[in-house]
């Protein structure tokens, strides 16, 4: 064949040249173009401003003055003011709203922190006795079962300095809330991080007014009534009902289902099996455990298109009233109820917002699902509690529903057939419902991803299947008879209900067996660089809110945490009091005292990417250690050494240590320490810096304190290494 005839074939000569390079001024074109096509979707910005705001004073080292936030709230209404009358250029007005949005979420963030202020327990020398209501029963930790109190009497501190609430671990079941209670107990602060950079619990607490922490050493015992505020008995009579029928629940369905179903109906989670935590943890389906969208969406789901489909079967009333809207009347008061039953925790008060804002849409004529609702949403629950932005459960739900809305953007309309039979139009449905939760289950795990790595450290390698096999379980059979349970179980009626709802928990709770205890389940990731995970979200929420292909210039940043480089971990860490040292050995980190802090040191070694070594035959090997010391032998990774007692050492123990080790760690304070050729910290450094890393390097050891990273906030005011 001819090379012409071969040409023709293809329509013509093939070409690879351009025929004009492109010019700066057509990007510019094309740029401004792209802006054009999103102009009615700038207002979509001003929670994000406003988040950002948020986010800088809490990023600040040093806690500004109150007229800072006031000259803030005044130069968002003057930039405002500016937006209407100068802004007659749409980018000039734009601009200037987004700006008047970031001054207003630093002014509400300090107005809040100045709101929420209560009192903060001292660090206390010895037990005390105290006396108050049991608010709550609060979720059990690593020490135990755990409760809410709030004090009456706090011996040895006068009613003015007296936290208006605090968490006690206890060694047996708390009492039901309601409860008038007198306890001994070793009550101190809220506990700083872990280590440098981890999750700040003080500051949770702050905005929760939680004043203390303590362990119960004698009672509860009950003790007399008093007086007490309208509000509290109020708050402890819903919470009794809480516990109550949590307690039915578990009595009805027993432990091993009991315990899940009822966390998910009133965020009581001490009936849970621990190896049924951990297995859904390491499955990615831990967030079935907490109250948070996904439960109020399901629930409002539910109630609305049960009311919709009441109100259609009934010809009467179908004709003189809207259904869609009597619906999102149910709706809104099945997520109230919700919201009343669950304790009204952080996220469950998230979810709800947003949820009733849909709701009101639909109330006001107005599309329930979209950018614009959830926009508004997100600025609700911001104005109500600017503390979200630090929260990693506001990060991932606000990415993740983000990230679902603009996927439901952009999911392709498909042309229903008018007579195509019902098996093939049956058929076309089940793989188009298959299609959108593939979609939605990897949509919405790419947006949460960089925030479950940099945050909890764990990649769920069988998440995505997981998930997608649990959903429809949770969406059409567990969580809509957990509902009806829930209400008929008061009167005696919730025993069918409740056994449908066991059928699929114990589904779920298969599935996360299977997932977490699968060859390879989890990885270990180090977190990223502090500045990642914001970058991250802002790529997440660019790819999400723009509208065009410049929407993909956001994909580089919202791949920020995973891309990130890691620095060489640190060498040594010292937990808060320096009653424990973890020294990092190649990607494992060796606990001297395995059995004391270990929560401190696991998290820290998550942090960075290394596994806690349980293995004690490896820290015998390379240091040897009894009850009270350290110290570093021919094979220790780590030239450390340390004294565990709280009394101060001798002159000649501590010079011996000094000889033996690079660094020295003494728990006690030292009148005048001194520790040549050696880096010494005593408890005196522990008390002013709370829990410390080391990095060795060519020039010598750096230190990292937890302190220094959390500067003199209200919530680190008082807070020491002992504490908690």
């Amino acid at each position: 064949m001819r090379r012409g005839a071969i040409a023709g074939l293809w329509g013509g000569s093939l070409s690879t040249g351009l025929a004009r390079a492109p010019s700066l001024a057509d990007l510019m074109a094309a740029l401004a173009g792209q802006f054009a096509a999103n102009a009615d979707r700038w207002s979509l910005w001003t929670p994000v401003a406003f988040g950002l705001g948020c986010a800088a004073y809490f990023a600040l080292p040093g806690e500004p003055l109150p007229f800072v936030a006031w000259s803030a709230a005044g130069l968002a209404a003057a930039a405002l003011w500016a937006s209407r009358r100068w802004g007659r250029r749409r980018i000039v007005a734009v601009a200037l709203i987004l700006i008047a949005f970031g001054l207003a979420g630093f002014a509400v963030a300090k107005l809040r922190s100045l709101a929420v202020g209560t009192p903060v327990a001292p660090a206390l020398e010895g037990p005390v006795g105290l006396s108050g209501y049991v608010l709550d029963v609060a979720n059990p930790g690593e020490g135990g079962p755990r409760m809410l109190v709030a004090p009456t009497q706090v011996e040895g501190l006068p009613p003015d300095a007296t936290p208006a609430r605090v968490r006690l671990t206890l060694r047996e079941s708390p009492p039901p809330p309601g409860s008038a209670v007198r306890v001994l107990t070793l009550l101190n602060p809220p506990p700083p991080p872990a280590s440098p950079g981890s999750y700040d619990f003080a500051r949770d607490a702050y905005f929760e007014s939680i004043g203390g922490v303590g362990f119960v050493l004698k009672g509860p015992e009950p003790a007399e009534a008093t007086q007490v505020p309208l509000r509290l008995r109020w708050a402890m009579a819903i919470n009794a009902m809480r516990w109550d029928l949590a307690q039915r629940i578990v009595g009805s369905m027993g432990p091993e289902t009991g315990g899940l179903a009822a966390a998910m109906v009133t965020g009581h989670q001490a009936f849970i099996p621990r190896e049924q935590i951990e297995d859904m943890r390491a499955s990615g389906l831990a967030h079935i455990i907490s109250i948070s969208g996904l439960h109020m969406a399901i629930v409002g789901g539910f109630v609305f298109a049960a009311a919709r489909l009441g109100v259609a079967a009934w010809p009467w009333l179908a004709l003189r009233m809207s259904s869609k809207k009597t619906a999102a009347l149910a709706g809104l008061l099945a997520v109230g109820g919700y919201l009343v039953v669950s304790g009204a925790p952080a996220p469950a008060e998230r979810a709800a917002i947003t949820a009733s804002v849909a709701f009101a849409a639909v109330l006001f004529d107005r599309r329930a699902i979209s950018l614009h609702t959830l926009a508004i949403a997100a600025l609700a629950v911001l104005v109500l509690q600017p503390e979200a932005v630090t929260e990693p459960g506001f990060q991932m739900s606000f990415s993740a529903t983000a990230a679902l809305v603009a996927l439901a953007e952009a999911w392709p309309r498909s042309v229903r057939e008018i007579n195509a039979p019902w098996p093939i139009r049956a058929a076309q449905g089940a793989l188009g419902w298959l299609a959108a939760s593939l979609a939605a289950s990897f949509v919405a795990g790419l947006a949460t991803g960089p925030f479950a790595l940099q945050h909890f450290n764990r990649m769920a390698t069988f998440g995505l299947l997981a998930n997608l096999a649990a959903a429809p379980v949770s969406s059409f059979l567990m969580m809509p008879a957990l509902a009806v349970g829930a209400v008929l179980t008061p009167f005696g009626l919730g025993d069918a209900p409740l056994a449908v709802a066991g059928w699929g928990i114990a589904g779920i709770t298969g599935v996360a067996a299977t997932a977490a205890h699968a060859p390879g389940a989890a990885l270990l990731v180090g977190s990223a660089p502090a500045w990642a995970l914001p970058m991250a979200f802002l790529g997440i929420l660019w790819v999400c809110l723009w509208r065009g292909p410049v929407r993909w210039a956001g994909l580089p940043f919202a791949l920020a945490v995973s891309l990130a480089p890691r620095g060489e971990p640190p060498a040594l860490f010292v937990a808060a009091d320096g009653a424990q040292v973890a020294v990092r050995s190649g990607d494992a980190a060796i606990l001297l005292r395995p059995e004391v802090k270990r929560f401190a040191a696991e998290r820290w070694a998550q942090r960075r990417g290394l596994a806690a070594e349980e293995d004690a035959a490896r820290r015998d090997a390379a240091y040897v250690c009894d009850r009270w010391s350290c110290r570093p032998g021919a094979a220790a990774p780590v030239s450390v050494a340390a004294v565990w007692s709280r009394k101060t050492p001798r002159a000649e123990e501590l010079a011996r240590l000094c000889a033996s080790a690079e660094v020295v760690i003494v728990r006690a304070p030292l009148q005048s320490p001194a520790c040549p050729g050696a880096i010494l910290l005593s408890g005196a450094d522990f008390a002013a810096g709370g829990s410390a890393e080391l990095y060795r390097g060519a020039e010598g050891w750096r230190l990292q304190w937890a302190q220094d990273l959390r500067g003199r906030r209200p919530w680190t005011w008082g807070a020491s290494g002992s504490g908690g």
